[in-house]
C-alpha cells in the first residue's frame, strides 16, 4: 500500500509537470493539448490535493514532490499572474466586454446589471462584443423595440449618450475621445466568417489603432469531443484551426497598423494558447499578464454543473493586448452578474516610459 501511495504522488507530479510545460510550450500542431486548456481547474487541483494528503504519511521526498505539485498547479497550470506595472503618462481607462446582449434582451431589466457594471468601471474607452441587440437599439431597429424597452436598453443608451460611438454587426466601440475611420471588415481566413472592428482613436498623445474581435467559439468543438469521444476530435481539430487562422490573419493586420495598437476582445483562447501567442508575436503583450495580479478569469461562472450555474470563473479567454509603446498600470476582471463573461478593465498609459 505504501509503494502504491508513493507511486501515485510521483504520478501526480509528472502530470503537473507535463501540463505546465505543455501549457507554456505546446505548438499549433499539438491541437489535442488545446482541449486541456478548457478544463475547469478542479480537474488539476483535485489530484494535487490528493497527492498532498497521501504524502503526509510518506517520506520527505514524497512530501517535497506533493508540495511541488501543488505549487505547479496553483501557479503555472492555473495561470497565476504577478505583473509589474509600467510607468508613464497619459492615462486611459480601457474596458472590453462580451455582453451577450441577446441573452439580456430576453429578461425584464436584463440590461440593468450591464449598465451598473459600466457605471462602476467608468471606462474612457469601451469595446463590446456579442452586442447585436445593442447595435439594433442604437440604430432604432423597429423589430425589437418593445422587447428592448422591457429589458431596460434605455439605461444603456443613456450611458452611451455624449460619447463617440461606433456600432456594427456584433461590435460597439464607445469613447470619450474622438473616433474616426471606423469599419468592420471581414477577416480573410478559412472557416466560419468573422469580422473585426477597427477605429482610429484621436488621443491627446496621438492617434491609436483600436481593434476589437470575437474569434469563433470553441463550444461546438468541445461538445463534439465530449459527446462523441474519439469521433469528435476531428471537429475539435477543425474548430481550433479556424481560431488559429483568424488569429494569424489579424496578426498580419496588426503588423500593418500605422499607430500604437490596442487590441481587445473575446479571443476564446487562454493566454499561452498558440491562438494568442500569434498576436503576441506581432508585437503585442497581454495587459493582465503585464500588470495584473491573480488569475483574472473571465468565463465559466455561467456553465451548469448538476443543473445549476457554477458561479465560478475558471477561464481567461477575454484579453486586452497592447503595443510596446502603450503602458499598463493595472488590469483586473470585473463582476460576473451582467453577462456570461466578466469584463476586462485595464489602466493604460498611452505614453509608456522607456525601460518600464
Amino acid at each position: 500500500m505504501r509503494s502504491l501511495a508513493c507511486s501515485l504522488v510521483w504520478l501526480c507530479l509528472a502530470l503537473a509537470i507535463f501540463t505546465a510545460l505543455g501549457g507554456r510550450f505546446a505548438t499549433a500542431a499539438m491541437w489535442w493539448f488545446e482541449l486541456l486548456r478548457y478544463a475547469p481547474y478542479p480537474v488539476y487541483v483535485t489530484p494535487a490535493v490528493f497527492a498532498a494528503l497521501l504524502a503526509l504519511r510518506l517520506g520527505w521526498a514524497e512530501r517535497l514532490a506533493a508540495a511541488l505539485t501543488l505549487a505547479l498547479v496553483f501557479t503555472e497550470v492555473m495561470g497565476l499572474a504577478w505583473g509589474r506595472p509600467d510607468e508613464g503618462a497619459a492615462p486611459l481607462r480601457f474596458m472590453t466586454y462580451n455582453v451577450k446582449s441577446y441573452l439580456a434582451v430576453e429578461h425584464r431589466g436584463g440590461f440593468e446589471p450591464l449598465v451598473r457594471e459600466l457605471a462602476t468601471q467608468d471606462p474612457d474607452l469601451l469595446v463590446m462584443q456579442d452586442a447585436v441587440t445593442v447595435v439594433d437599439a442604437l440604430s432604432d431597429h423597429p423589430e425589437f423595440a418593445a422587447q428592448e424597452r422591457r429589458a431596460g436598453i434605455g439605461g444603456l443608451r443613456d450611458w452611451l449618450r455624449g460619447r463617440s460611438t461606433y456600432a456594427a454587426g456584433q461590435y460597439v466601440v464607445s469613447s470619450r475621445l474622438p473616433l474616426r475611420h471606423c469599419e468592420a471588415p471581414a477577416l480573410d481566413a478559412p472557416g466560419e466568417p468573422v469580422r473585426y472592428a477597427h477605429c482610429v482613436v484621436d488621443a491627446p498623445s496621438g492617434p491609436l489603432d483600436l481593434f476589437t474581435v470575437h474569434f469563433v467559439s470553441p463550444r461546438e468543438g468541445l461538445n463534439a469531443a465530449r459527446r462523441e469521444r474519439l469521433q469528435g476530435l476531428s471537429a475539435w481539430r477543425a474548430n481550433f484551426a479556424e481560431r488559429l487562422a483568424q488569429s494569424r490573419r489579424l496578426a498580419e493586420v496588426v503588423r500593418a497598423a500605422e499607430h500604437p495598437v490596442i487590441l481587445a476582445g473575446d479571443l476564446n483562447a487562454e493566454d499561452d494558447s498558440p491562438v494568442v501567442r500569434q498576436l503576441l508575436a506581432a508585437g503585442l503583450r497581454d495587459a493582465f499578464a503585464s500588470a495584473g495580479r491573480g488569475y483574472g478569469y473571465t468565463h465559466g461562472h455561467s456553465l451548469h454543473v448538476a443543473g445549476r450555474a457554477s458561479g465560478v470563473s475558471f477561464l481567461r479567454i477575454d484579453h486586452v493586448l497592447v503595443g510596446p509603446t502603450v503602458g499598463v498600470r493595472a488590469c483586473h476582471a470585473g463582476d460576473k452578474e451582467a453577462s456570461e463573461h466578466r469584463p476586462v478593465v485595464a489602466e493604460l498609459l498611452l505614453e509608456r516610459r522607456p525601460g518600464s
